[in-house]
């Protein structure tokens, strides 16, 4: 009985060890078969709206403001509007009381001299002033100015009337619209930049003298243009082509034009929409080689 348990035994472990030497066999083959393969992702051409754009960043200022200083020296009598308040050019802000003994004056206003919003207060009531001491500071943001500085090699590329889309940190989901309305025509020396500002509508009063924003100052633009993502692109020998699926599993280099370029994707011609194009796996890829698409 048990001579018959341990020839069981030493069957059941031979054959176990013949089926596992089988498995590792097949995986073998398998290995060997993904290694003459080049493992493949790929992404459908589409047709896309393609913006071009210097990406810069730069601080929020109001178009129109002005400190406002007081004509005499003295005590300051009292402030008139508070920060946030309507002002419009020659309302008094404040008023300031002349310091001199023995002698009566009305109190001398301190007039704005645009129109716009009281931005900031400086001095409290009772504050002793000179005709050099800010009052307060006025602000007309129906439209704000965007200053960014440009980088030299990219100043042949920036124009007045230019378009350009704004972002800020407060409103991350919505884009401004602007334009260039100035360009300085000098470079700095030290920096290798030039000034260049974007005039922004804010009628609606969301943008803020002072915010940190982000201009993409657009320098060509396509719609509806056929494109694929940038990385399917491959360039060699001074052409340009990118990697399709064909019969046979195996992949075939197609010569294109491009146009728009993007961080994202780049416009082509020469092949269709809809077209399979190979994104992932290109390391070495050339016309003709096997590949095993694994989307």
């Amino acid at each position: 009985m048990k001579k018959t348990q341990i020839q069981l035994i030493i069957f059941s472990l031979a054959a176990a060890a013949l089926t596992a030497g089988c498995r590792n066999k097949a995986a073998e083959a398998l290995n060997v078969l993904e290694k003459d393969r080049f493992l493949v992702k790929t992404e459908k051409a589409q047709v896309r709206d393609l913006e071009e754009y210097i990406l810069l960043t730069g601080s929020i200022k109001a178009l129109d403001e002005a400190t406002l200083y007081p004509r005499i020296s003295g005590k300051l009598l009292k402030n008139l509007l508070k920060e946030g308040d309507p002002v419009h050019r020659d309302q008094p802000v404040a008023l300031v009381e002349r310091d001199e003994v023995g002698t009566v004056y009305e109190p001398a206003p301190v007039p704005s001299t645009l129109t716009g919003v009281i931005g900031r207060i400086y001095q409290d009531t009772g504050a002793s002033v000179t005709p050099q001491t800010p009052i307060a500071l006025v602000v007309n943001q129906a439209q704000v100015r965007v200053v960014v500085d440009v980088p030299e090699k990219y100043v042949g590329r920036v124009f007045q009337g230019q378009s350009a889309g704004i972002k800020v940190d407060a409103f991350p989901d919505r884009r401004f619209t602007g334009k260039v309305y100035r360009v300085s025509p000098v470079v700095d020396s030290r920096s290798r930049n030039t000034l260049v500002e974007v005039l922004v509508d804010n009628t609606e009063g969301r943008l803020k003298s002072g915010m940190f924003a982000e201009a993409r100052l657009i320098t060509a633009s396509r719609g509806a243009a056929l494109s694929v993502p940038s990385g399917a692109l491959v360039s060699a020998d001074g052409l340009d082509f990118v990697f399709v699926p064909a019969a046979g599993e195996r992949a075939s280099r197609v010569p294109v034009r491009t146009g728009i370029k993007t961080s994202e994707f780049i416009q082509v011609s020469g092949i269709k929409k809809g077209a399979d194009i190979i994104t992932f796996g290109l390391y070495g890829l050339k016309d003709g080689s096997k590949i095993k698409v694994q989307n």
